[in-house]
């Protein structure tokens, strides 16, 4: 196990040492919880859509639309998948960078952190096809430069104030205020990000530069949430270059205003993270403290949301605290069933997938899981299974297929004693 562990290293700032780490180990319900949040993107979702299309009733139509997003305002299980890899980024961070700090100084942690999230940024615009469109067809932002661009930031707080707690509450609740006090008061030009409103303002100057679309606009508009409608973005849509995904190519789902609110994320679960390593607590007063923190803090993002929508695609501060809620609470039942009951056989291949998270994220972009799935499982034997057992079946069996081809993988990685070093 200890060359297992020597070989464990930070993703993203978030892989824990060798202490935490290994199967067995005090905390191994970290790399459980975050190979349960990968589940859902390399394959789970897939699983719960077939077996909808198989029996089409009320149980299976409300799963399948909790794994799909929310289109704007609400909450969906899917919608918590991102911001829950980001808390536990935090988590895992009081341990490993600790670690860093005492072997490299504050300075040489700082540097180390740096490095990584640059790394994280070009393997970010590696994954949404990297140099192979001209300029300005190349994209910016996305989950990976997030995670590095959070990570960040809050591991930055983290190396400088890693002994004042009440500090890094205090930048929490700054980013959270900031950005809601950034959206509601701040005003911006009175236009909709949609195709049918700028053709009007584009037709009438001759121009789709944004520039000059902003200074032909008199009217102003400030507190408003809409989708293509609120200053994040409008920030994205005047400031952002490169290519954007969303609005017709306007604006972002990870622009640069929500890095604010990512960051918070990241920074509640070093918060949760100190929490976890404080010598004072009971693990059960661990696990309460978690769980009560998680339900307050969802019930609070909700009420908030009364004002300021719960909006996963402009991370509203309503938002951090929901996700942050369910994150925690989920941090908790894990760190009870993993790490004190010790129920550990059960959440393996989700371990598996916990120590090597952006390899097989990167993984599933560059190999297409789903496309060779269905080399395997498609075709002739798909259909007959629709036909002749049950309508879905041959959808079932690819996803299937595309989770046990990733646990294949995964489970390589982890006997070979493989852990990508970013």
């Amino acid at each position: 196990m200890n060359q297992v562990s020597e070989k464990i290293q930070d993703v993203a700032a978030s892989k824990t040492s060798a202490q935490i780490t290994s199967p067995g180990s005090r905390l191994m319900s970290l790399d459980a919880l975050r190979g349960f949040d990968m589940f859902w993107i390399v394959g789970a979702g897939s699983l719960v859509s077939a077996f909808d299309k198989i029996f089409n009733n009320a149980v299976t139509k409300f799963l399948s639309t909790q794994c799909k997003h929310v289109q704007w305002e609400g909450f969906h299980f899917e919608d918590l998948i991102f911001p829950l890899f980001i808390f536990i980024a935090g988590v895992s961070m009081t341990f490993s960078m600790d670690k860093a700090i005492a072997r490299n100084g504050k300075t040489g942690a700082m540097i180390r952190l740096g490095r990584r999230c640059i790394l994280l940024i070009l393997l970010g615009i590696f994954y949404y096809g990297g140099l192979s469109n001209q300029w300005p067809g190349i994209r910016l932002t996305g989950v990976l430069q997030s995670i590095g661009l959070s990570c960040f930031i809050a591991g930055s707080l983290y190396i400088v104030f890693n002994q004042s707690p009440r500090v890094l509450v205090f930048f929490f609740l700054l980013l959270l205020t900031g950005y809601w006090a950034l959206l509601t008061f701040v005003s911006f030009p009175d236009v909709r990000l949609n195709k049918d409103s700028l053709a009007k303002v584009t037709a009438q100057i001759g121009s789709k530069d944004p520039g000059k679309v902003a200074k032909s606009i008199t009217g102003r508009v400030r507190g408003v949430y809409e989708e293509g409608y609120n200053l994040s973005n409008y920030v994205d849509y005047r400031f952002l270059p490169g290519k954007k995904l969303y609005g017709d190519g306007k604006y972002e789902a990870q622009g640069l205003l929500q890095t604010m609110t990512a960051a918070s994320s990241c920074l509640l679960g070093i918060l949760a993270g100190l929490w976890l390593r404080r010598e004072k607590n009971s693990d059960m007063h661990k696990v309460l403290g978690l769980c009560t923190a998680g339900v307050v803090s969802v019930i609070l993002g909700f009420v908030w949301g009364l004002q300021f929508p719960v909006v996963k695609k402009i991370w509203s501060s309503s938002f951090v605290l929901v996700a942050g809620g369910y994150s925690a609470i989920l941090l908790g039942l894990f760190y009870y069933i993993v790490d004190i009951r010790k129920k550990q056989h059960w959440c393996l291949p989700f371990v598996w997938i916990g120590m090597n998270p952006i390899t097989i994220y990167l993984a599933h972009n560059i190999i297409s899981f789903p496309t060779l799935a269905a080399r395997l499982a498609g075709g002739d034997l798909q259909r007959f299974l629709d036909v002749h057992i049950a309508k879905g079946s041959g959808s079932l069996l690819i996803a299937i297929v595309e989770v046990a081809l990733t646990f294949l993988l995964v489970r390589f990685l982890y006997v070979r004693k493989i852990f990508i070093r970013l």
